[in-house]
């Protein structure tokens, strides 16, 4: 029954929103898009509707593989940058759903740091004297 299963890694940030089909050991890329491959427009790379189309194309391949069963992986940026996902996030999740694939569970798999690189100094804040 594992032969139908796969991994969707969906890296969105606030610019942009990837996507990657892997085989359930990740070693295998069986399709992958990014928001420059559905849009022209470099602004519109990280909206929600180029999310949702690149989900479309994700869902096409993983159908045409015979994969019908998905573990959702969600990634933001991540760092010392900001932790949430963009908003394509979202509207990728639920259009991977409404094209037919069942999805088994969905992972925040944004990196944390644990006292790593110093913020910019914009967002280091004041000391009040």
């Amino acid at each position: 029954m594992a032969e139908n299963r796969g991994i969707v890694h969906i890296y969105a940030t606030h610019n942009n929103t990837m996507m990657l089909l892997t085989d359930l050991t990740g070693a295998e890329t069986i399709s992958k898009t990014s928001g420059g491959m559905e849009t022209k427009a470099q602004h519109k790379e990280g909206s929600p509707y180029v999310a949702m189309k690149l989900a479309e194309n994700i869902a096409t391949s993983a159908k045409e593989r015979g994969i019908m069963e998905v573990f959702v992986k969600v990634r933001g940026h991540g760092g010392n940058k900001s932790n949430s996902a963009g908003s394509g996030a979202e509207a990728a999740i639920r259009s991977l759903t409404r094209n037919g694939l069942r999805i088994i569970t969905i992972e925040n798999v944004t990196p944390q740091p644990h006292d790593g690189c110093r913020k910019k100094k914009k967002f280091r804040g004041k000391s009040k004297k």
